[in-house]
């Protein structure tokens, strides 16, 4: 009776410990670029002159324009604030050799 009380608990945390396994868990990290931008066209080319030299980013499928201090910008906000010259920090990740932005900020 032991013995089979012990098979069914090893083959219960084994079937446990498959199902665990099957969950997978993808975490996407963002790094940050600062500089200021030097050629703008909305949707197609975004370069920050940075400290190490020019940046081209690649526009992500949803791009989110924000002020340092959290505020999101209209769409009329983002056609006059971000132009050549702006000081932007731009949140992206790495796909492959491109830099995919997923966010730009702003000055307040």
């Amino acid at each position: 009776m032991k013995s089979l009380f012990l098979t069914l608990t090893v083959v219960l945390f084994g079937a446990a410990a498959s199902l665990a396994d099957d969950k997978t868990v993808t975490t996407t990290t963002s790094t940050v670029g600062t500089g200021t931008i030097t050629e703008y066209s909305p949707g197609s080319t975004f370069v920050v002159k940075e400290s190490s030299g020019p940046v081209t980013y690649k526009y992500g499928e949803k791009v989110t324009y924000v002020t340092k201090g959290g505020k999101t910008l209209t769409d009329a906000d983002v056609k006059t604030r971000i132009k050549v010259g702006a000081p932007v920090r731009v949140h992206y990740a790495a796909d492959g050799d491109a830099k995919v932005i997923s966010k730009v900020e702003i000055d307040d």
